[in-house]
């Protein structure tokens, strides 16, 4: 419930001082919203520093669900349930794997962001609004080149948006939860096809505990150093990182 004040105190507090006549009646000239010679509109430099450091409190969601990073935690923890271990690798280890991952692959969206609207705002000359727009083209681009169409009408049906004319006049309330789920769509896929070896040797190790009568011994047990040995012979680490880099395009 605090925090939910805070955030709603902070946009209260936004709205009220991008209104001009506010700002001006309390003296306030730094935090005012300027209407610039051809229409457009700039917020000072104290709301837009503001606006910034609330932002913050949003980039882990946009992390997770913006960028790739759901498709590879996801594998990865299906790859790690499939061995049959519950903290190797560690959940440290895995976002952190996870995390350069997805830094390496949203590399090139990120230079076209960087190119587009985050060096032409520093160089002052695009407004702040103007560098947002920008910066979302790149972004929508990665997110619809992976995003099924079945996904995209679903939503767009339930938001009540009949058709349009290309995926890119759809607003980024529907690209984004339509790219979730087919990234959780996808990853599925990958996960079932790198469980499929470990359930054989589990289904193999158990029919012959059985045939021995060793009822008693968990076939875990046995099983588990023969998916170890299975998985480091066919160079597993190689083929999972390499398919999941492949299948956003990459080193394609």
């Amino acid at each position: 419930m605090t925090a939910f004040a805070l955030m709603a105190s902070i946009v209260g507090s936004l709205l009220l001082f991008s209104q001009p006549s506010f700002a001006q009646d309390l003296g306030m000239s730094a935090l005012k919203l300027t209407t610039n010679p051809d229409g457009s509109q700039e917020y000072s430099v104290t709301l837009q520093i503001l606006i910034f450091m609330t932002a913050l409190s949003f980039i882990p969601a946009a992390v997770i669900m913006m960028t790739s990073f759901t498709r590879i935690v996801v594998v990865m923890a299906i790859l790690r349930q499939a061995f049959g271990l519950q903290q190797t690798p560690s959940n440290q280890v895995i976002i952190g794997l996870t995390l350069f991952m997805t830094l390496f692959i949203m590399t090139p969206v990120y230079n076209k962001i960087n190119e587009d609207a985050i060096q032409p705002y520093l160089a002052e000359q695009l407004t702040s609004v103007e560098a947002i727009d920008k910066a979302k083209v790149p972004l929508r681009a990665f997110m619809l080149e992976q995003t099924r169409i079945k996904d995209l009408n679903t939503l767009a049906s339930m938001a009540g948006i009949e058709s349009v004319d290309k995926p890119t006049d759809l607003p980024m309330t529907v690209i984004i939860p339509s790219f979730v789920i087919s990234e959780l769509k996808t990853a599925f896929q990958i996960g079932f096809i790198l469980f499929i070896p470990f359930l054989i040797i589990d289904l193999v190790v158990a029919s012959i505990l059985m045939a021995m009568g060793m009822m008693m011994l968990s076939p875990m047990i046995v099983s588990l150093p023969f998916k170890l040995m299975l998985f480091v012979l066919v160079d597993g680490w190689n083929l999972v990182i390499g398919t999941i880099a492949t299948s956003y395009g990459m080193g394609s």
